[in-house]
C-alpha cells in the first residue's frame, strides 16, 4: 500500500491564512520524514468558511520547495475553469519545479458555485475535463508547434515552451465511482480514487470491473485506487477517540451549503442529502444524512480513529472490503490542536505505515 497526507486546507478559527499555511508546511515536512508517499491538496473556491486553497500549484511549489521525496500535487484541478493551454503550461512548469516529483489529479468540479463567478455553465463540466487528457498527451508530444481540435478544445500551433520533466507526462489521477468515468481511467491509464461519501461496499463492484478493464486494456503496471477518509491516531484507542471522534463528527461541515436565514443545521444536511439521491446513490446519501453523527462514523467505519494497532486494523478491512491500495488520510480536521495534530502524524508514519506497507489488497 502508499499513503498520502490529504488536506483540504480547511480554514482554521483564530488563524490568518498564513499561519495556516505555515501550519501545512509543518505537517507535510513531517509527512515527508516519515515515508508517506504522496502530499495531495484539493481545489475550492469562494467559501472563506470552508477551504483555504483555491490554488493547487502554488500549494504544490510550496510543498516541493518544503519536502525532498514525497510526491505531489492536486486531487485535483478543476478542469473547466482553467483555459487548456494554460493549464498545459502551468502543469509542465510545476513538474519541472518539483524535480519531477508532481502527481496530477483532474476533476469536473463538485459544486456549482465554483461556476457560475466565472461565467462557466456547471452542466458543461465533464467533457472538457475528460477531453482534456488527450489536449495534454497532445500539447507534451514530440511534435511542437502542436495543434488540437477536438469537440470542446482547440488550439492551432501552439509551443510549450517548457515541457514536464516526467514523460510523457506526470501521473495522472481522477477522482470518480462513476461507472463510464472508470472505464476512461481503465482505457487511458489513470488512477482513480473516491472518498468516505461513497460506501465502500458499493465501490468495490466498481472497482472490480475497473481493475479487469484495467487489465484488459494491457497497462504494464498496477493501477493506483486511492481512499480518502479522517484518520487520528493517539497511543490509546481512549485517547484518539477523546481528542478526535467529536471533531472527526463535525469535520466535514464545509460540504454543505452555506446557511441560509431561518435554515437550521439538521434541514441543511437533509438537502444536501437528497442530491445523491438525483444521482442514483442511496448509499452515499445515507452517508451524507449521518455524516454529522459520531456513532454512525463509528459502526460504519467511516473515520479510522484509535490506536496505532486498531487503525492499522481498520484500514487493512476497508482497503480489502474497499478494493483499494492508496490511503489518502485527513490528518488536519475541526479544530484539532497542532500537537495532537502532528503527534497522529508521527504515529501514524513509525507505527501504521510499516506494518501495511507490504499488503496488497489487489
Amino acid at each position: 500500500m502508499k499513503f498520502a497526507h490529504f488536506s483540504h486546507i480547511w480554514g482554521k478559527p483564530g488563524m490568518t491564512p498564513h499561519q495556516r499555511y505555515e501550519q501545512l508546511w509543518r505537517e507535510l515536512q513531517a509527512c515527508d520524514a516519515l515515508g508517506f508517499d504522496y502530499g495531495f491538496c484539493v481545489e475550492h473556491h469562494f467559501r472563506p468558511d470552508e477551504s483555504w486553497m483555491s490554488s493547487p500549484s502554488l500549494y504544490a511549489v510550496g510543498a516541493g520547495a518544503r519536502t525532498r521525496r514525497m510526491r505531489i500535487g492536486p486531487m485535483g484541478y478543476v478542469v473547466p475553469l482553467y483555459h487548456p493551454l494554460r493549464l498545459a503550461e502551468e502543469i509542465a512548469i510545476v513538474d519541472q519545479m518539483l524535480g519531477g516529483r508532481m502527481e496530477v489529479g483532474l476533476v469536473p468540479g463538485i459544486n456549482a458555485d465554483y461556476f457560475k463567478p466565472f461565467g462557466l455553465d456547471y452542466n458543461l463540466r465533464k467533457s472538457p475535463t475528460l477531453e482534456f487528457v488527450d489536449y495534454l498527451r497532445a500539447a507534451y508530444g514530440e511534435k511542437q508547434p502542436f495543434s488540437f481540435h477536438g469537440d470542446v478544445h482547440h488550439t492551432e500551433s501552439a509551443q510549450i515552451s517548457v515541457q514536464p520533466m516526467q514523460r510523457p507526462h506526470p501521473p495522472l489521477w481522477m477522482m470518480s465511482r462513476d461507472p463510464q468515468t472508470l472505464e476512461f481511467c481503465a482505457a487511458k491509464g489513470i488512477n482513480p480514487g473516491y472518498f468516505l461519501v461513497y460506501p465502500r461496499a458499493d465501490a468495490a463492484p466498481r472497482y472490480r470491473k475497473f481493475l479487469d478493464d484495467w487489465s484488459k486494456a494491457g497497462w504494464p503496471r498496477q493501477p493506483n485506487i486511492a481512499y480518502c477518509t479522517i484518520v487520528h491516531v493517539d497511543e490509546t484507542d481512549e485517547k484518539a477517540l477523546g481528542v478526535a471522534l467529536a471533531r472527526a463528527a463535525r469535520a466535514y461541515e464545509g460540504f454543505l451549503p452555506p446557511p441560509q436565514p431561518g435554515e437550521t443545521f439538521e434541514s441543511r444536511v437533509r438537502e444536501h442529502a437528497k442530491k445523491f439521491i438525483g444521482r442514483g446513490e442511496p448509499g452515499a446519501s445515507e452517508i451524507m444524512a449521518n455524516l454529522f453523527d459520531a456513532d454512525y462514523l463509528m459502526k460504519h467505519e467511516l473515520v479510522f480513529i484509535g490506536s496505532p494497532e486498531t487503525v492499522a486494523n481498520k484500514i487493512h478491512a476497508a482497503a480489502q472490503a474497499g478494493l483499494f491500495n492508496v490511503f489518502m488520510g485527513e490528518f488536519n480536521f475541526s479544530d484539532l490542536p497542532e500537537a495532537d495534530l502532528l503527534r497522529s502524524i508521527r504515529l501514524f508514519g513509525e507505527k501504521v505505515i510499516p506494518v501495511l506497507r507490504d499488503y496488497e489488497p489487489f
